[in-house]
């Protein structure tokens, strides 16, 4: 018997018409390659120790996996789907996000408390960014100007200039942020407090906290569909996912899921929506249009986050995404952030 206290990121990178999703994870160090058209796992890769967080390049041409244990972040060749590269980064990399241009990448390391900048061109580190304590979740803006981190044992969001790489300012929001993600227009932030078993609405052009929604238990991640309409909360100690009507900004609809729901995915066209869940080893795929499940994907041990990249033709692979938790951007790619996604984070026992 082995025990760990497990600390997991999850965000989403969201591409257009996606062909592939891409599952992290954590106790199998490896990543689960599923074939959307049929929900259906068709390889896996070995990655790093204890991947966790998953972010695609706008073009669709890699894909970086943050490892928890080795503290560096494994680059995967979409086309090939095998790692290419090994980045050293901080203490407990978590979160991951691309910028919209695709010039750089994000790392929340937790223990370090920092970000990792790093050059997509050269995959090298270029600069490290101080933050709150035990950051996390990680969104970007569609526009590329800002990136927003959530800090778990602060209790705050950093907010990052990305033009001059430096923190502008904090804001204050509920108990142990973890999932964060942004609308497709912008305007507003969602913010997952997993103590306080809510969500914090930041409104981007004063970077103020406008709101809060009271979800499920133990929320994890959040994601945002891709016209704006709808968000959807994992909540890990319900074993269910709020769905939120963003025009009103309250709970319409709890739907059941697996085991210690945690990563969100969803497709551009707005169809399905994939949940990784940790205590099941496997993922809950949701069609949008009625709320229900509609099928179940087993993977690999303890799966994190959930990448969907898109494939338009046997050449060329286009990837337009936005945050781990956020919806499509015309400008390509903001993850989460989540965490997985990007992304969300969560806390659990496991024996």
């Amino acid at each position: 018997m082995r025990k760990l206290l497990l600390f997991l990121i999850f965000f989403i990178a969201i591409a257009a018409y996606g062909s592939k999703a891409y599952v992290t994870n954590w106790y199998s160090n490896n990543v689960s390659v599923i074939d959307i058209a049929t929900d259906t796992v068709v390889k896996t890769i070995s990655v790093g120790s204890g991947p966790l967080g998953i972010a695609v390049t706008p073009d669709g041409s890699k894909a970086y996996v943050t490892n928890w244990y080795s503290n560096n972040v494994s680059v995967i060749d979409i086309a090939t789907d095998t790692v290419v590269k090994t980045i050293s980064v901080g203490s407990a990399p978590q979160g991951i996000a691309v910028t919209p241009d695709g010039s750089k990448a994000y790392v929340t390391n937790w223990y370090s408390n920092n970000v990792s900048v790093i050059d997509i061109a050269t995959d090298t580190v270029v600069k490290t960014i101080s933050v709150g304590s035990g950051p996390l979740g990680i969104a970007v803006t569609p526009d590329g100007s800002k990136a927003y981190i959530t800090n778990r044992s602060s209790n705050n969001v950093s907010v990052i200039d990305i033009a001059t790489d430096t923190v502008v300012k904090t804001i204050s929001v509920g108990s142990y942020p973890l999932g964060i993600a942004v609308t497709p227009d912008g305007l507003k932030i969602y913010v997952i407090n997993s103590h306080s078993n809510n969500v914090s609405i930041i409104d981007i052009l004063t970077d103020t906290v406008k709101k809060t929604i009271s979800v499920g238990n133990g929320p994890r991640c959040v994601a945002v569909t891709p016209d704006g309409s709808k968000v959807y909360v994992t909540n890990g100690s319900s074993n269910n996912v709020s769905v939120i009507d963003i025009a009103t900004d309250t709970v319409v609809k709890t739907i059941s899921v697996g085991s210690a729901p945690q990563g969100i995915g969803i497709i551009p066209d707005g169809s399905k929506v994939y949940i990784t869940n940790v205590g099941s080893n496997n993922v809950s795929v949701i069609n949008i249009a009625t709320d229900t499940v509609v099928k179940t994907i087993g993977v690999g041990s303890k799966p994190a986050c959930v990448a969907i990249i898109s494939e338009i033709s046997t050449s060329k692979q286009i990837s337009k995404s936005t945050n781990i938790t956020v919806p499509l951007s015309p400008q390509g790619l903001l993850t989460l952030a989540g965490l997985i996604l990007l992304a969300g984070v969560a806390r659990r026992r496991f024996a």
